[in-house]
């Protein structure tokens, strides 16, 4: 697996994590002016291997 960065088409910057096979499995869901900013949301994603899962079809809307 690998992340990559890269620009938009209105030149912000953004990630997305791409598996073995070529796929995308997860992409920064908003653009960021800075690319530092871009590489703390790669690290948030790659620190959450603890959070919880939450079943939401049990949860009453």
């Amino acid at each position: 697996m690998r992340y990559e960065l890269y620009r938009d088409a209105g030149g912000q910057w953004r990630w997305r994590l791409r598996v073995q096979n070529g796929n995308v499995i997860a992409d920064s869901s908003e653009g960021y002016v800075h690319r530092e900013d871009c590489e703390r949301g790669i690290a948030l994603v790659k620190n959450s291997g603890e959070a919880s899962i939450v079943d939401m079809t049990t949860k009453i809307a």
